[in-house]
């Protein structure tokens, strides 16, 4: 069930800032209700599940973002329908869209900001090497980085993880001349945080709920 009262929450959302749910906690009558709230950033991190709802939604004023890892033996199934990948995270990868994907597909290189050995994304100190390969891609456009901060974290910590996103993507903007414009962190428990350390998209789950 949606909250009752998310017309009131979605105004707690600064207007720069796009609010993407992620999908995995809802079924598609709640995302009809979504929609009729003017909310259609949608964010699915399994194929498996992104599959049927977009069959359900297709046609309809829905833009779909894959905000999970992506496993490359199921990316062909979703790189053309998708309007936003939040998780570019391996050369293999980068390399597929290159070869699947119809149209240039706005994406988000993920980075392991904390360097957890048990999460996805690419470590701070191969970032650059990795951005210098994907830039040859011409079907990826990188519009700016991702992240996942450390479960548990205090509200100091969090302010640290998110800022060191931010300023690695301001270095990377210099070093390559090239512009990042966004950044997507934050999710239901630090998403506050994260807008004042300056996300441009923040991923909310169960906080959308009743």
């Amino acid at each position: 069930m949606i909250r009752k009262d998310i017309e009131n929450f979605k105004k707690t959302i600064p207007n720069h800032v796009h609010l993407v749910v992620a999908t995995k906690y809802y079924d598609v009558n709640d995302l009809t209700t979504l929609l009729e709230h003017n909310i259609s950033n949608f964010g699915e991190n399994r194929v498996d599940s992104f599959l049927p709802k977009y069959e359900y939604f297709k046609g309809q004023n829905v833009t779909w973002h894959f905000i999970g890892h992506l496993q490359r033996n199921k990316a062909k199934k979703v790189l053309n329908k998708i309007d936003y990948l939040h998780s570019l995270d391996s050369l293999e990868l980068a390399k597929m869209i290159d070869e699947v994907r119809e149209k240039e597909l706005p994406t988000f290189i993920e980075v392991s900001i904390n360097e957890e050995e048990n999460k996805n994304g690419v470590k701070v100190d191969q970032i650059e090497d990795f951005i210098k390969q994907v830039l040859q891609y011409k079907k990826i456009k990188l519009i700016g980085l991702m992240m996942m901060a450390v479960d548990g974290s205090n509200e100091e910590s969090l302010h640290h993880q998110f800022a060191q996103l931010r300023l690695l993507r301001d270095e990377l903007e210099k070093k390559f001349n090239i512009k990042l414009p966004e950044l997507s962190m934050g999710m239901s428990h630090d998403y506050k945080i994260a807008i004042e350390e300056g996300a441009t998209f923040i991923r909310l789950g169960h906080i959308i709920g009743e």
